[in-house]
């Protein structure tokens, strides 16, 4: 038997291709392309995980804890964008300086509390124990609410929580007295 002509096969075309109805297409193939949340996550992982290779000595995740981590974030503010001016800049507080300054750029707080987010999730989802997620240590949670803290007045913007509005019930909705009482009008 010919390669392709077996009973399954679609019949071919006047043009001898084969047409079907349920073709896939080689962008659709067997699994759908990850989220953006999971490809950022899954290249945060990675960088992590190449910054424990880098390190020296070299650390194995189930040697890394909380102050590694704050070594990874230290590390992450060489690359940072967010300019955060010294208590001694006249630009300090402002937020939108007149002028450049000679103040650091560094990672935004927002950047830092998303990318900890995402690494807290990969750390659990590659096999560690919630209990031992240095991710979550509260020197981390500490470090993240300093520098929340020290960007919001360096920057002079305040990082208020959002209040959530607490759902409202949906009211019921009844028939009128008028509705109730009447008859549907092929009842008659």
């Amino acid at each position: 038997m010919e390669m392709g002509s077996s009973p399954e096969s679609p019949p071919a075309s006047s043009d001898g291709a084969k047409t079907t109805s349920s073709q896939a297409s080689p962008s659709s193939s067997s699994a759908p392309s990850p989220s953006r949340y999971e490809s950022q996550k899954r290249r945060d992982w990675n960088t992590f995980g190449q910054y424990l290779k880098n390190h020296r000595p070299p650390l194995s995740l189930a040697r890394c804890s909380g102050a590694h981590v704050l070594e990874f974030l230290r590390y992450l503010d060489q690359f940072g964008k967010t300019k955060v001016h010294a208590q001694m800049c006249p630009f300090f507080g402002h937020p939108n300086p007149p002028a450049p300054c000679p103040c650091p750029l560094r990672q935004a707080w927002g950047s830092l509390d998303a990318l900890i987010g995402r690494l807290r999730a990969a750390y659990e989802e590659n096999g560690g124990k919630p209990e031992s997620n240095p991710f979550g240590a509260r020197a981390v949670r500490l470090y993240l609410r300093e520098v929340r803290e020290m960007q919001a007045k360096a920057r002079g913007i305040s990082y208020e929580k959002k209040k959530r509005k607490k759902p409202q019930p949906q009211p019921q909705l009844l028939p009128s007295d008028d509705q109730q009482h009447q008859l549907p009008p092929n009842a008659t």
